[in-house]
């Protein structure tokens, strides 16, 4: 991405700052950041900060951080708009004595990802107001560049679902396999895994966020694989069940085809228009009238981006309507603690008349 874009999208931020009367905006989540600015797209871990970012209504925006990321910001940023702190504990006055003598109006603060102590001494003689979703609403729709940066992390995400038949030997646990499934990410040019693999043998796959554990894939067993990379700072999703052995019984073959078939129906319904909600109740309503409904215990899926799990979710309560541009996974899944699950899963891409998958 180049520095226009960045630019392009802090534009678009300060629309929607004007829209809800806003006198500055304090960006603190990572992804956030990195989307309007290009600086750190991960925080070291969840106690740490990289930084922050302060929008104002004149585009004379801030790059705050601590010397660890000096010369970064520097790259990226204009020297005098750059502030910087001394640690983490340092922080929250540095920049609110910035905030005090830049932002003019009230502030809006990402409330549900800073903590109430650090919102308390960062807004200090501040009038502050929660901005949650303000930037997440702007990532919901990808660019170009985006999706076709979504389409290569797919693309390798499909090319690993390939692979994994030909591993699935007995003896293998869930650990190693999932120690496998992140060698070849890495090794076909993946940064990172989008987020921890879940591999589930047997019973364990009717945990639908499973943890890999000792259990050994065998032979009459089914083995539940949710997984994704991140390649160039997006990332993919996705998850198959396979069945390890010459046949597979009738429950699990029932189970995969009911599973497959939700899904087609959920895919043939995201349209421009379509509410979250809406897509979701296709597939729990069709498991509905076969009377598994109550094996189905998650949502049909989320978007999919710079984050694995960001709006818009299709769960039943979600009323935000898909428009061109989003990428959500659709995965339907069925759960039967006795032996199981199933679970199958594709990112579709929201086009101007239906839905393409990547």
């Amino acid at each position: 991405m180049n520095a226009e874009i960045y630019a392009a999208r802090r534009g678009l931020a300060r629309r929607k700052m004007a829209e809800q009367r806003l006198g500055g905006l304090l960006v603190t989540l990572d992804a956030n950041r990195y989307y309007l600015s290009g600086f750190e797209l991960h925080d070291p871990q969840a106690n740490e900060s990289s930084g922050c970012l302060l929008l104002l209504p004149g585009g004379e925006d801030w790059l705050c951080t601590d010397p660890r990321y000096e010369e970064a910001a520097r790259r990226l940023w204009p020297e005098n708009q750059i502030l910087i702190y001394s640690g983490t504990s340092q922080a929250s006055g540095t920049i609110n004595r910035l905030l005090r003598s830049r932002v003019k109006g009230a502030l809006g603060v990402e409330g549900r990802c800073i903590s109430m102590a650090f919102c308390r001494d960062v807004s200090s003689g501040l009038r502050v107001r929660s901005a949650d979703g303000l930037v997440e609403s702007l990532r919901m729709i990808k660019d170009e560049a985006e999706i076709a940066l979504m389409r290569a992390s797919a693309a390798l995400n499909h090319k690993l679902m390939e692979w994994v038949p030909g591993v699935l030997r007995p003896g293998h646990s869930e650990k190693q396999l999932a120690w496998e499934v992140e060698q070849f990410f890495r090794n076909h040019g993946a940064e990172d895994v989008s987020f921890k693999s879940i591999v589930a043998v047997g019973a364990n796959a009717a945990l639908p966020h499973a943890l890999p554990g000792e259990d050994k894939v065998r032979e009459g067993a089914c083995v539940l694989l949710d997984c994704g990379c991140r390649l160039n700072d997006y990332c993919s999703d996705q998850s198959r069940t396979f069945w390890v052995g010459e046949k597979a019984p009738d429950y699990f073959r029932r189970a995969l085809d009911q599973v497959q078939e939700a899904q087609r129906l959920a895919i043939r319904s995201i349209r421009p228009g379509v509410r979250c909600n809406e897509a979701y109740a296709v597939a729990h309503d069709y498991f509905d009238r076969l009377g598994v409904a109550q094996h189905f215990n998650h949502g049909l899926g989320h978007g999919i981006g710079l984050q694995t799990h960001e709006p818009p979710s299709l769960n039943p309560k979600n009323e935000t309507i898909l428009r061109p541009g989003m990428i959500t996974s659709v995965e339907p899944g069925l759960y039967y603690p006795e032996w199981g699950g199933v679970r199958w899963e594709h990112m579709a891409l929201v086009t101007e008349d239906g839905c393409e998958l990547l």
